[in-house]
Formats: C-alpha cells, structure tokens, sequence
C-alpha cells in the first residue's frame, strides 16, 4: 500500500515523501480500513513542525481521521464486516491507504453520507460534541464566545449552540464574517481589525459571558477568562496561536501567555477551566469516545450540526493543503482524497 511518511519537520514542501509500506493488520478489537478520504487537522500541522509530543518519531505517517470502507476485522469483531463505509478515528497512521483502528473509534455511515463531509466528524465534530456536551450544559439563552468560529471545530460548536438557543459570539478573519452569519452566529467579530475583548464588552457591558470556547490558546485565552461571569466556564482544546511562528521559542510564549491560574482563584470567581485532548479520551476512556460518536452521528442524522468541507485535495498534494490549513483561509474540513 501507498503511505505518506512524514520524514522530516519544517516547511511542508519537504517534509513528506509517498512510499511503500506494510499492509496493517487488524487486532482482536480493531477492523482495517481501506481509506478514501483523510482530513486534515491543526495537530498535523504542530506534528509536523515537531512540537506535538505526542506524535511517532520520524519517519512517521500521522493522520487522525479517515473514511473509507471495512477490508478486514478482528476476531473479536461482529460490528462490523468488509464492505461497511464508515468513519473513523485513528491514532495516527491516517495518511495511508490502509489503516487499523480500536473499534470504539469506527461508525457506520449512513447511506448516501457524504464521505469527505465524513471525514470531520471524526475528530472535529467529536472535539465539538465533547466540549459543548460532556464539559458543560448549554442552556437557552446563554452568552458563548467560539473563537475561530469559521474553523473545523468552532464551525459545528457553533451549530450545537444554536441548536441549544443560546446567544453566541464568534471570532474569524474579514473574508469569513458571512460564513460565521449563515452558520447562526449572533455577532461575529473580527479579530483583525477589532479586539473581541472590547466588542464583547461594550455588547453586555462587562463579564457576562457563560462560556468560552478557546483554540487559540496564549493571551487570547486570558482575556476570553476574563470575559466569563462567575458561574462561567471557558473550554480550551487548542493552542493555534503557535502556529505563527515555527520554533519552540514561539510555542513557549503561546505556552505563558495563558497565565497562571490557582485553584483558590477559581473557587473565589467560581468559574471553570476545562481542558480537552481528544487522544487522551480515546486512550483512558475508548467508551466514553464511542459514546460522543455516536451523540456525533445522532445529531449528523437529525441535521443539528452539517460539517462543511474547505477543498479537497489528492493525496500527492498533501504539502499543499497543510500550507492552505496554514494560510487560514479555510473554513471548515481540509480532506485529502487517494
């Protein structure tokens, strides 16, 4: 089968390479997919740059989600037969043709789903279930700030909060204001040419916000906080703001930007840090990650949330779409196609 490795970190024009490589094995719980589409996510982009602890030692082939059809399963597997179109998480290994996965991280598609639109439930529209869902209880009429409300993520928390009618503030660039409207967004805000942290503000009159949700991360976090009213929670489960630079000196200072929180400052406020590593709940709790994507396929079905798709790239473009996920001009899932 055909993978890309990633063999080398920097720039994305050099630093991927297509080889041969062993066609994977299923074991006892997993089921092999052979893939059609993959996505793209802002932990390739840190992987790739080799500040994200967590990925394999190069050479390597990253990638979290796939779509595709089952080729294989496990002995243990009845869930499951070859030919099934599913979704899938994967714990890296998603650049591939071929991939093996637990299957507490595997649905069924519905007929007719739309496979790259497939490819961001996996990751993102977990992450955004998760956060909106498990973390805290969304109630009508509640103030929630989603900072990059244009982006994979911060998209479908947008239309799980509409859908639990609260009143929701989001932040993107000039070119994605529209989008953020057509999604449900009360009051977008345009973070390079206005501070959100003024705006919001001036809209409520101080800290009257009810939730965050942050994947910017730095000082950009601070201030989101510092918005919440007591009895408020802020979500991180990102730090975008590295991604300007391309150093470990940049991700530092993202690193202290966010400041430094006591538990006696909480407990006085009564507000609420919550932080969110989707690896870290498909690791420790595979359940509770089957139990978010099937709340994930539940509201998919019912039309509560519809991802939407950036572009799609070949497989053989894939330095490409990492400069375009980049570039920031992307709204929504950034899919690769073998």
């Amino acid at each position: 089968m055909k993978a890309i490795y990633l063999k080398k970190y920097g720039h994305a024009n050099k630093a991927f390479e297509i080889r041969e490589a062993e066609m994977p094995t299923p074991g006892p719980r997993e089921v092999c997919i052979k893939v059609n589409f993959f996505g793209i996510n802002f932990a390739d982009v840190v992987a790739r740059r080799g500040l994200y602890p967590d990925a394999p030692k190069n050479p390597a082939i990253i990638g979290y989600d796939v779509t595709g059809e089952i080729e294989s399963v496990g002995e243990e597997i009845t869930e499951f037969k070859k030919g099934d179109k599913v979704a899938a998480l994967t714990r890296f290994g998603g650049y591939a043709e071929y991939v093996t996965t637990m299957i507490e991280g595997v649905v069924k598609l519905p007929d007719g789903y739309d496979e790259a639109k497939a490819t961001a439930l996996a990751t993102q529209a977990c992450t955004a279930y998760y956060c909106a869902e498990e973390c805290v209880t969304l109630n009508a009429g509640d103030n929630v700030l989603i900072q990059a409300a244009a982006g994979g993520v911060g998209s479908i928390l947008v239309q799980i909060a509409r859908h639990h009618g609260c009143t929701i503030f989001g932040t993107a660039s000039t070119s994605k204001l529209g989008k953020l409207e057509e999604n449900g967004v009360h009051y977008p805000i345009d973070y390079t040419k206005k501070d959100f942290y003024t705006e919001i503000e001036k809209t409520l009159g101080g800290q009257n916000l009810d939730f965050v949700f942050d994947s910017i991360g730095g000082k950009v976090f601070k201030k989101g906080y510092k918005l919440l009213q007591p009895g408020g929670s802020i979500v991180t489960f990102g730090a975008a703001a590295q991604i300007s630079g391309n150093n470990k000196l940049k991700a530092l200072g993202v690193l202290f930007g966010f400041g430094l929180f006591s538990p006696i400052q909480l407990l006085l406020s009564s507000k609420s840090l919550i932080a969110v590593n989707m690896l870290r709940i498909a690791d420790f709790k595979p359940q509770l990650f089957q139990k978010i994507f099937s709340g994930v396929m539940d509201y998919a079905d019912r039309g509560i949330i519809n991802p939407t798709v950036a572009k799609v790239f070949e497989a053989d473009q894939i330095a490409e779409a990492h400069e375009y996920v980049e570039s920031r001009k992307s709204s929504g899932k950034v899919v690769m196609r073998w």
